[in-house]
């Protein structure tokens, strides 16, 4: 049984946010909603969705406005090929999400993503300084990784 879940403050998108996030990855699905009960002032609006995410749970609550995204907390993507870096870049951006740089962005809702390809990590944990930090380099001057490009800076 998981024991942690990562729980999404919203301002009324969390069912709009779950059914988004479900249908880019691959292996998800809708757990429960939530609905506030008969005789609440929200009676019928969503409260809270549980779903999962490639099989990580996740929950999006809608809290109100009180609190909003920021890049202190971000959900890490890690991706085997460049098409899934694309795919991932291209869903999470579309329709408002904001590219931002080293492989981050933000989606339509505010919600900070890295979409990471596994090479990345491995190269600048190379024990070869010089050839850690030339990917760095490289890494610093992209918003999507390009992983030929990362590669060819390893090469030096």
């Amino acid at each position: 049984m998981q024991r942690i879940t990562t729980c999404l403050w919203f301002d009324g998108q969390a069912e709009e946010a779950m059914n988004h996030y479900v249908s880019i990855f691959k292996n998800s699905k809708v757990l429960s909603v939530l609905r506030w009960p008969k005789g609440h002032a929200d009676e019928g609006k969503v409260l809270l969705t549980t779903f999962e995410l490639d099989g990580v749970p996740f929950q999006a609550l809608n809290g109100g406005p009180n609190f909003k995204f920021n890049e202190a907390m971000s959900q890490s993507i890690d991706c085997k090929t460049q098409e899934e870096v694309d795919y991932f870049w291209t869903k999470l951006t579309e329709d408002g999400g904001e590219p931002g740089v080293c492989s981050w962005l933000k989606d339509k809702f505010g919600v900070s993503w890295q979409v990471v390809p596994e090479q990345l990590p491995r190269l600048l944990l190379d024990p070869d300084r010089e050839k850690a930090g030339r990917v760095m380099s490289a890494m610093m001057q992209m918003g999507k990784i390009d992983i030929a490009k990362i590669e060819e800076a390893a090469k030096g």
